[in-house]
């Protein structure tokens, strides 16, 4: 009786530890995963946002060259194409405008890129040190011999 005893105790030594085991590799592999998928997602985003700035500040350009388009017709049909030849001009004239809220949209559209972006890398920064902490933890003393973590060069994660 004493011998099946000691077996059972045995037998369940052995499966809480595999238990362990396993849960740990398991933690470090939805780690892993998930740092890889973070740092693919904070390129897309970089990538997102530089490519919003790009489109944005063509707008200005597109709306300069328009304006120059209208300002040159303006000033052809008022004096034709030598322009005025006057000495002195006494005429109060109504140019059109550059809209200064195309610059100030922009620099709203960089600053809340730079806010998500910051955000995502403080995301992925989570997860790395929330990795480190599975590595470094009680279990990993225990069990991460046996299963090589970790996989991946964390340094190659940075932000």
């Amino acid at each position: 009786m004493v011998k099946w005893g000691a077996l059972g105790v045995v037998a369940l030594l052995v499966a809480v530890y595999l238990g362990s085991a396993f849960g740990y590799r398991g933690d470090c592999v939805r780690a892993e995963a998930g740092i890889k998928a973070q740092y693919k997602a904070n390129q897309s985003s970089y990538d997102a946002m530089w490519k919003t700035f790009k489109e944005m500040a063509q707008v200005p350009e597109m709306y300069v060259a328009d304006m120059r388009k209208v300002w040159d017709g303006a000033i052809q049909g008022r004096y034709g194409e030598g322009g005025s030849k006057a000495v002195v001009q006494f005429i109060t004239e109504h140019n059109p405008t550059l809209d200064p809220s195309l610059y100030t949209k922009l620099q709203s559209a960089i600053e809340a890129g730079r806010n998500r972006f910051n955000a995502d890398q403080q995301q992925l920064l989570a997860k790395k040190q929330t990795y480190e902490v599975i590595l470094e933890g009680n279990r990993s003393v225990f069990v991460g011999m046996w299963f090589g973590f970790p996989k991946i060069n964390l340094d190659d994660y940075d932000i």
